[in-house]
């Protein structure tokens, strides 16, 4: 899906402060793994980021 963890990284850094699987698919990510990228985001350390809601699934990113 992804060349790099950099390509990763800019998705991230291009995504709204409030996002959703919608924007993740707006970047051509289809399916499924629009929700997965958004759940990604949420538990990994390197993504100040965490989920807002399940239904429909909604993340925002942290600020420190």
């Amino acid at each position: 899906m992804f060349d790099s963890f950099g390509e990763l990284c800019e998705l991230f850094e291009s995504l709204p402060p409030e996002f959703g699987a919608e924007a993740v698919g707006d970047a051509g990510i289809t399916g499924s793994r629009r929700h997965l990228i958004v759940r990604h985001f949420a538990e990994h350390p390197r993504f100040d980021c965490r989920l807002t809601g399940e239904r429909p699934l909604r993340a925002e990113k942290v600020e420190e």
